[in-house]
């Protein structure tokens, strides 16, 4: 049985001086790989050194929405070059946040249609965040979707920490995407997100932390969340769906591999 947590950040302050001991423990628990998404220029950086360091972690490279402002002109060159790197394997985490006021829409509109254009040139899936702008975010996706190589026609990318409303759900899977789940779906009051989760078909579901944020019931309001944690998640979405812990970490784990391209192991 293994897991992948296909969303934590492992390069942020709050692991800091239990890095180790935290990625040892996600290999106790079962977590094989990790996937460790920047947010600006120097946290994709972080993110890939990480990723250089640790044989389970793997890097995504991109500008997240709050990052848009003040980034200089050369910046999606530097984005391509980084995502040349080989433990790269998503342009992430990029999208729209209408939540926090520190990013004019527009700005946000042209990074991340830059970088969805970027994403389509390298033949790279996408992390999409998305806070209070699903409809926005997947009319850009429904535009982007049509124009993709065959290499990610079946493999867009996921939409990240899953809390939009079911017709974003609909829409986003009706294109492509997979649907990634973090410590939310947990929480005694999340009956409609788990609704949402309980329907997305078995190949297009995915299990992430979003650590360090997030927590999952039992250990939820402290910080860090952790790698190892996603196998709660894994256990909640595994009983909501009727399906054995086993199978289900089979399955997210085989989708993982498929739309990030990780080399295989055996489940």
């Amino acid at each position: 049985m293994t897991l992948v947590d296909t969303h934590c950040h492992l390069n942020f302050d709050a692991y800091d001086g239990i890095r180790d001991d935290v990625v040892c423990e996600a290999a106790e628990s079962g977590v094989t790989r990790i996937i460790n998404p920047g947010i600006d220029l120097d946290t994709s950086r972080a993110a890939l050194a990480l990723a250089d360091s640790y044989p389970a972690i793997y890097a995504a490279v991109g500008i997240h929405p709050n990052s848009t402002p003040d980034l200089p002109g050369d910046w999606p060159d530097t984005v391509r070059a980084l995502a040349a790197h080989p433990k790269a394997v998503a342009i992430g985490e990029i999208g729209l946040d209408y939540h926090w006021d520190t990013a004019p829409k527009p700005v946000q509109w042209r990074a991340f249609e830059a970088q969805l254009r970027l994403a389509a040139e390298l033949e790279l899936p996408v992390i999409i965040h998305n806070r209070n702008a699903g409809d926005d975010v997947l009319d850009i996706l429904s535009t982007w979707v049509p124009t993709l190589p065959d290499a990610l026609k079946n493999r867009p990318g996921v939409l990240h920490s899953f809390s939009a409303p079911p017709t974003i759900a609909e829409r986003g899977l009706a294109l492509g995407f997979y649907l990634g789940f973090t410590g939310p779906v947990t929480f005694k009051k999340a009956d409609d997100l788990r609704a949402i989760a309980a329907a997305v078909p078995d190949d297009r579901i995915l299990i992430e932390t979003d650590g360090p944020f997030l927590t999952p019931h039992p250990h939820r309001g402290r910080r860090p969340n952790k790698p190892a944690y996603v196998r709660f998640i894994a256990e909640r979405l595994a009983s909501l769906r009727g399906v054995p812990f086993d199978d289900f970490a089979t399955q997210t784990t085989a989708n993982a591999e498929r739309l990030f391209a990780l080399p295989t192991t055996a489940h």
